[in-house]
């Protein structure tokens, strides 16, 4: 299961729910409209990897409003009010991350849906949503230090379902017989604003600003996030080799230089400025032709093959739950397979485009993974921002008729960046998708599947 959808302004965001599959294989095209001329001397591969890619694999359960840990966790969470235990932390963690993903996820299929049965939707999340809440905060731990993490949990995890309500309230379009619904969402909202203003969780200086409380509750989440995380460890492939290949190349330079100067020696007899002369220009020739033959040889040798392998490591165990590969080109359209070519429905304006490729391949040991939790979900990020000083931040005119007079209107510049995904989970079919990116200077204007 896969899905695009918009960060924030800059970031494109592409989920992959992995399962319990040992082996994944993806395939990411982003096709870059020709008029941004972007090449890789303009920006080079290297640095869009590093700076424009972002890759997060966190742990899955296959259940959507349940936690598989919870009635594990509950009975743990009793015997802590007399003995705490060393697990309560990653307990902790593991029951609030479950429900948070799994209310982002109930609350992008509503509004994804075709909401014919919005009320029973509603309905069942927002019990389901009390019911989890309920049970963990029917056990809130006495000691100070176990209190604290409690509280910080706790407190993320209420201004995100107070977030999530609103969201619904604020996107969904209600029938003027559902305008009950939307009261209940915001009631509930402000139900759990009360609720964290009571116990004083945020003091008033963060609460009356905004960018204060998103940024301490960005610090919150990537301390719910932290212990079902996984640790990414990584080496650039083909190091080794392109030493070996200067070594090499400088060595059959250098004896052509060398046989060359030897003749010439030869030829003219004494050291003379003609001989000096000609030392100098076969000097000059073999810096000239070394690094591109360097270039061309190396880029010859790595064509094809990885250039990144990764570790994915437990951050509780410490013991490596799986491997990966990942390849990043800058394509020609007639490179690339003919599934994607066939995706991205070719003509002549789209021949012209670059297209950035990413691949990736993994696999994972599910025998290693977190008890209760057999499957893996990978969050990649593109940067968008890295291609923005190529766009043009202007308007151009447009003119219409209007009740017989002709009006000018400022339009602003757009550009329609296409990604295709291939996607293939163990032993399934692939399975391939086209999204359509929508930009100006300014920021992502819409992301939204395609089949034209």
């Amino acid at each position: 299961m896969l899905h695009v959808d918009l960060k924030d302004s800059f970031h494109l965001r592409i989920t992959r729910e992995l399962g319990d599959f040992p082996e994944h294989s993806f395939d990411a095209c982003l096709f870059v409209p020709g008029e941004l001329a972007l090449t890789p001397e303009v920006l080079e591969e290297r640095v869009f990897y590093q700076q424009g890619i972002q890759i997060h694999r966190t742990y899955q359960s296959t259940a959507t409003l349940e936690p598989l840990v919870r009635s594990r966790l509950i009975r743990r969470m009793n015997r802590e009010k007399g003995r705490p235990d060393p697990q309560y932390r990653l307990s902790m963690s593991l029951y609030g991350f479950q429900y948070v993903t799994a209310m982002e996820q109930a609350v992008h299929k509503i509004l994804q849906g075709d909401k014919q049965d919005l009320r029973g939707e509603l309905g069942e999340l927002i019990e389901l949503s009390s019911t989890i809440l309920g049970r963990l905060r029917r056990n809130r731990p006495e000691d100070g230090t176990l209190a604290l993490y409690f509280t910080n949990i706790d407190n993320y995890v209420s201004w995100l379902t107070e977030q999530q309500f609103l969201k619904l309230a604020a996107e969904l379009e209600f029938q003027e017989n559902e305008l009950d619904l939307k009261e209940l969402l915001m009631r509930i909202a402000r139900r759990e604003s009360k609720y964290r203003d009571d116990l004083e969780y945020n003091s008033a200086r963060v609460s009356q600003d905004s960018i204060r409380m998103s940024n301490k509750m960005r610090l919150l989440r990537r301390l719910l996030e932290h212990p079902v995380s996984m640790r990414r460890v990584g080496i650039e492939l083909g190091e080794r080799e392109q030493k070996l290949l200067r070594a090499g190349v400088t060595a059959v330079v250098m004896s052509c230089v060398s046989f060359l100067v030897l003749r010439t020696r030869d030829a003219l007899g004494d050291i003379t400025a003609i001989f000096l002369l000609v030392l100098a220009l076969l000097y000059a020739v073999r810096e000239l032709f070394r690094e591109d033959l360097q270039k061309k040889l190396w880029n010859w040798l790595r064509k094809g093959r990885p250039k990144w392998r990764y570790q994915f490591i437990d951050v509780n165990s410490e013991q490596t739950v799986g491997t990966a590969l990942e390849w990043f080109d800058y394509k020609k359209f007639e490179d690339l397979p003919e599934h994607i070519r066939s995706a991205r429905h070719s003509s002549t304006q789209q021949r012209e485009e670059t297209v950035i490729r990413f691949r990736s391949y993994s696999k994972m040991l599910p025998a290693r993974f977190l008890s209760g939790y057999a499957g893996t979900r990978e969050t990649i990020t593109f940067d968008m921002s890295l291609l923005q000083p190529l766009m043009n931040q202007s308007t151009y005119p447009l003119y219409k008729l209007q009740d017989g007079q002709v009006e000018r209107e400022d339009v602003e510049r757009r550009y329609v960046f296409n990604l295709v995904t291939c996607e293939r989970v163990g032993g399934k079919k692939e399975s391939i998708q086209r999204w359509k990116v929508t930009m100006n200077y300014s920021r992502i204007i819409s992301v939204e599947p395609s089949d034209t």
